[in-house]
């Protein structure tokens, strides 16, 4: 990990240093400059200052952090069109899940245009015990750098242990901008999260191309930032007596200053993405060719849902990796699943283990699948399909 040191022996306090910073992340103080969470480790303090007194250090000693100086669970509540995206109840619940381990409180941010703060209102009934809202137009679009200043000025007064982010295009961009700012680290796509006594996070996440699950721990720095998937953990659930509040956070003219000029936006037509689906069909490697690949996806156009498929058949050029579920692919939550010659090796099944109904189709008895499925069908499935096909109405068509 890379930090600012300064040498207080050899700085004469002339302060150019904090006159070049392009972005005000240098204080003086008694000792000499204090670096702040808005240090993007640019170097110009390091070429400005006449005594070389500030340098980058690449190993910091450890066990400079006072851990009971960062203390509750921060979740960063996206908003997507001017609506909460569904993964921020996730994080509360997950939050809330994890708080309950050492005693802490669960909070919330939200940075966004007009409507942030109602927006914000809706999450104090799932135990949010104070919720920060930064709404300025400035905010409008997603501007990487204005929402991690937001972000920061947050972080910085409130001093959470914790930071959850969901991994959504937005989250994947804005974490790691504030794990650098904080100089700690940061664990992408978990699939599980766990609190030990010493408040560290245990963050699981799958490593080698899903092949193990890796635990990580952040021992030596706060915040501890992690993203979280989107679909595989429980959402909150709204508490009895909710006393929670919501604070309006001062926006500054500095904090919406982007360095982003949008000259156009075009909306894009969103198609539903498997995490959403109710109905899901899985080709596995029995489905063997494109014949297969189209019987199975009759299915699904027949159930009203969408075909998926696993890694042998994105590896094979049958599928697609957005349509892939497993652990290097997407987890999903359907009401039905129907799998098509899936073997149900582990890393498939851990993204698709909490589905609410699981049908299962394989000609081996001995298939993993059969031991998560809810309905087992042992035979060939190019038999079993079209007389699945025969049995059902079609689409769009309901049965008398």
């Amino acid at each position: 990990m890379t930090t600012i040191h300064f040498n207080a022996a050899a700085c004469d306090l002339c302060g150019k240093c904090i006159e070049k910073c392009p972005f005000d992340a240098l204080t003086m103080e008694e000792n000499g400059p204090k670096v702040n969470e808005k240090c993007r480790m640019c170097g110009v303090c390091v070429k400005t200052c006449p005594s070389h007194a500030i340098t980058f250090e690449q190993k910091p000693q450890k066990n400079l952090i006072e851990k009971s100086k960062w203390k509750g669970i921060l979740i960063y509540a996206e908003q997507e069109n001017g609506v909460l995206h569904p993964v921020t109840y996730e994080l509360i619940g997950e939050a809330r899940r994890l708080a309950a381990k050492v005693g802490y409180e669960v909070f919330a941010v939200l940075v966004g245009e007009d409507g942030t703060v109602k927006n914000a209102e809706k999450l104090l009934p799932y135990g949010v015990k104070e919720v920060f809202a930064y709404e300025h137009p400035g905010f409008s679009g997603f501007k990487a750098d204005c929402y991690a200043d937001a972000m920061a000025d947050c972080i910085s007064q409130l001093r959470p242990s914790v930071v959850l982010i969901g991994a959504t295009a937005l989250g994947r961009s804005l974490a790691p901008r504030l794990s650098v700012r904080f100089h700690t680290g940061l664990t992408a796509d978990c699939t599980r999260l766990d609190m030990r006594p010493n408040t560290d996070l245990v963050q699981v996440r799958p490593a080698f191309g899903g092949n193990i699950m890796a635990k990580i721990l952040i021992s030596d720095a706060r915040p501890q930032f992690a993203t979280v998937r989107y679909r595989v953990m429980d959402k909150a659930v709204k508490v009895e007596h909710p006393a929670g509040k919501v604070t309006q956070m001062p926006v500054s003219d500095a904090m919406v200053r982007s360095g982003i000029d949008v000259l156009e936006v075009t909306p894009l037509i969103r198609e539903k993405s498997i995490e959403e689906e109710d109905v899901l069909v899985v080709a596995g490697r029995g489905v063997k060719n494109e014949d297969g690949v189209a019987l199975a996806r009759r299915l699904a156009q027949q159930l009203g849902g969408q075909l998926c498929f696993t890694r042998p058949l994105v590896e094979s050029g049958l599928g697609d990796n957005a349509h892939q579920i497993g652990l290097s692919g997407r987890t999903v939550r359907p009401k039905l699943i129907i799998t098509c010659g899936v073997s149900g090796a582990i890393q498939f099944a851990a993204g698709m283990s909490g589905s609410e109904c699981i049908v299962a189709i394989n000609s081996d008895p001995n298939a993993l699948i059969f031991n998560i499925a809810n309905y087992c069908i042992v035979d060939n499935l190019f038999d079993v399909v079209p007389a699945m096909l025969e049995q059902l109405p079609a689409a769009g068509k309901e049965t008398k």
